[in-house]
């Protein structure tokens, strides 16, 4: 029996983060660059680059709470951005959890005394209760529920190709931007918000013009025969016959990547909890001996990854500053385990692939 595939959300780069926003209208937004939120009971981390000491600047804010969870859910991905750190493996790269209830415990009990003194209105309403199952029945998996800040019901439309070809630098966001963020020595990438799209939306429209045109790129850099290769990795009928082909399994795995992106091709970020990452490069004994939770001891599972298109939109408010990665993939604890009364956040774990060519995704 074939194994169900995860469904994929794309993030994508929206509006400008203007002002200093904060209370849940920050925290519960997702971004790339800015500084950290910090939940209600929860300190923002604040880690430093193990190479060379200096802050780590945040590269994305993502709000992900699991359904069923009754939990908010904050993950923050940091990077160093000093010259030649950022390529330095996990050492210069950090991944923290923060989680806290969505309703305070007293509230919460609060709620349920409401709850049972009102138990024959509420069966007036839910007259097919017994239908969804007892309280014995094994909980499902959590499932996503993702909110990117922005309402992206209209992503598709966007002509994102001419919105990532003005990436300029925008007085107003850097003059808008947190006063603390740009005190001397903090390193700060521009915030915009990021709005979420079905994946599935975009398979109607791939154009593999821009593969085509990159991959011959990289065939006259690389003296790679392309003719045959294009012609099966990037066929639609499914039948990618790599075997036949003579190159290397890395770059087999470099034109996976290349034709899954075709569609969306301005993506910053995939989604898919517990589901596969797209790799970039072979994937090395990382991903087969991933570390346990440091908490629960519980296994750690693919959450979501970030894509080359990111690299270029990490603008710099602090002059000088960049990253270089091709993506990175980052794992969870599959529990989401938080211990009662947490207040500091988890670090969790990712991996860095490099950018096979890095002339291509320039």
């Amino acid at each position: 029996m074939a194994a169900v595939l995860k469904p994929v959300l794309l993030g994508l780069r929206d509006a400008p983060v203007h002002g200093s926003p904060s209370g849940p209208g920050a925290w519960n937004a997702s971004k790339l660059g800015g500084i950290p939120d910090a939940l209600p009971t929860v300190a923002a981390p604040r880690p430093v680059c193990q190479r060379c000491g200096q802050p780590l600047a945040l590269v994305v804010q993502v709000y992900c709470p699991l359904e069923g969870s009754p939990f908010h859910r904050l993950l923050h991905v940091f990077a160093c951005a000093c010259p030649g750190c950022s390529t330095g493996g996990s050492r210069s790269w950090k991944v923290f959890r923060s989680q806290c209830l969505q309703v305070p415990e007293r509230e919460a009990q609060d709620a349920q005394v409401k709850t049972q003194e009102n138990s024959l209105a509420a069966e007036d309403w839910c007259e097919g209760a017994d239908d969804w199952g007892s309280d014995t029945e094994e909980a499902p998996s959590p499932q996503l529920t993702l909110d990117f800040g922005n309402d992206a019901s209209s992503a598709k439309d966007v002509d994102w190709t001419a919105r990532l070809q003005d990436l300029r630098l925008q007085d107003a966001v850097l003059g808008a931007a947190h006063p603390t963020a740009l005190s001397p020595g903090l390193p700060l990438f521009l915030p915009y918000y990021i709005c979420v799209a079905d994946e599935d939306e975009y398979m109607d429209f791939v154009n593999l013009d821009h593969a085509h045109s990159l991959l011959r790129d990289y065939q006259q850099r690389e003296g790679i025969a392309m003719d045959q290769l294009l012609s099966q990795s990037l066929s639609n009928d499914g039948d990618e016959k790599y075997e036949k082909t003579v190159i290397k399994s890395g770059d087999q795995t470099f034109y996976k990547f290349m034709k899954r992106i075709a569609g969306c091709q301005e993506q910053i970020l995939r989604y898919s909890w517990s589901g596969e990452p797209l790799f970039l490069t072979c994937p090395t004994s990382e991903v087969t001996e991933l570390p346990a939770c440091s908490q629960c001891g519980g296994r750690r599972i693919f959450e979501f990854q970030l894509m080359p298109a990111l690299v270029s939109m990490l603008k710099s408010a602090n002059l000088g500053l960049s990253v270089e990665f091709g993506t990175i993939l980052v794992y969870t604890c599959e529990k989401s385990c938080w211990p009662p009364n947490h207040q500091t956040p988890m670090e969790e774990f990712c991996i860095i692939q490099e950018d096979p060519d890095e002339l291509l995704f320039k």
